[in-house]
């Protein structure tokens, strides 16, 4: 029997424009520490092929065995949370390629979080988990359309999990934790309306997207979209020596981000943007901090300059800004003019 093979997902280098996003998707995949990314724009603007695309270019993921801690009245065991698959009879287990989970809308707490059978448990004393959609986005990433359309307690459940990187379930006297890191990707329209504010400030980044107007642009977005669809595999081909060039500077980024310095003058200049803008609390200078560092290591560089700082500023901080609703100025702007004299 044919064992069937997975749809040719289209590259990411081959996404016309959109910068924005794509610069923040890149520097959440170099530091997932930024805290994910929101991104709000118009309808059919590659949102989630930007996601999942990201997410096939990056470097599979070592095989690892990952286990769940359980409480069962005081007694403590651990149970595996995946089969491990094996590459083939006897060897070691092939190396996974980065998890892409799409969360639907209509997603309930225990297919997010996970489930446990507390009849098994209790009766038989048979340990059962069922693993949740945030174990299976464990190393990757977990894409949500329209999250501000989602129930606030499931959002706010799934910040909390990205941001501690630990899954807690518990049912009545039962208790599992297992690791989920992972990069959080929401989007949405705003004309369908916007997140509450307690929630969107703890997205680390917020890329804002719009229709394409460039004609010539628009024209590249239907050609390759069309010669995608015609023969993917020669379409992948052709592409793959961008591709490859990214993976690899990615990985190299990665390995240099722990020596990547953020020089305390430009700190300072980040504190004093926040300040100006009137940011309520920190997450504003710590998200511009760690997001520059992971620019400066996508460049090559092992200290931070003021553009890369630049670079990242009204990413991480648009969202945070107090609204007023007698404001007629873009947010971005206004992140944009207060930098002038700063930065």
């Amino acid at each position: 029997m044919t064992t069937p093979t997975a749809a040719p997902i289209y590259p990411f280098t081959a996404i016309v424009g959109q910068d924005e996003m794509k610069r923040a998707l890149l520097l959440n995949a170099v530091d997932p520490g930024i805290g994910g990314v929101m991104i709000m724009g118009h309808r059919g603007t590659a949102k989630s092929t930007a996601v999942r695309a990201l997410a096939a270019l990056l470097p599979p993921i070592a095989p690892h065995q990952t286990h769940a801690e359980i409480l069962v009245q005081g007694v403590r065991a651990e149970v595996p949370l995946f089969p491990l698959e094996e590459s083939a009879a006897g060897s070691a287990p092939a190396a996974a390629p980065v998890p892409f989970i799409d969360l639907p809308l209509g997603a309930t707490e225990d297919r997010v979080a996970g489930t446990l059978d507390i009849e098994a448990a209790l009766t038989r004393g048979v340990k059962v988990f069922e693993p949740g959609l945030l174990a299976r986005a464990h190393g990757g990433f977990l894409y949500i359309d329209e999250v501000n359309l989602l129930e606030d307690h499931l959002v706010d459940l799934l910040l909390d999990v990205a941001a501690s990187g630990v899954n807690v379930v518990e049912r009545e006297g039962l208790s599992v934790r297992h690791p989920a890191r992972f990069v959080l990707v929401g989007s949405g329209n705003p004309e369908e309306g916007d997140l509450r504010p307690q929630l969107l400030d703890r997205f680390g980044l917020h890329a804002h997207i719009v229709t394409l107007t460039d004609v010539e642009q628009r024209v590249d977005i239907v050609t390759r979209a069309e010669a995608f669809r015609a023969d993917p595999v020669a379409f992948l081909a052709a592409w793959e020596g961008q591709q490859s060039a990214l993976r690899e500077q990615i990985t190299s980024a990665r390995a240099g981000l722990p020596q990547t310095e953020l020089p305390h003058a430009l700190l300072l200049r980040a504190a004093q943007l926040c300040l100006k803008l009137g940011v309520d609390g920190h997450r504003g200078e710590i998200t511009i901090a760690r997001a520059a560092r992971a620019q400066a290591a996508l460049d090559g560089r092992r200290e931070v300059n003021a553009d890369e700082v630049r670079a990242v500023a009204v990413m991480s901080l648009r969202h945070r800004l107090r609204r007023d609703p007698l404001e007629e100025i873009d947010t971005g702007v206004k992140i944009e003019q207060a930098m002038e004299g700063i930065m």
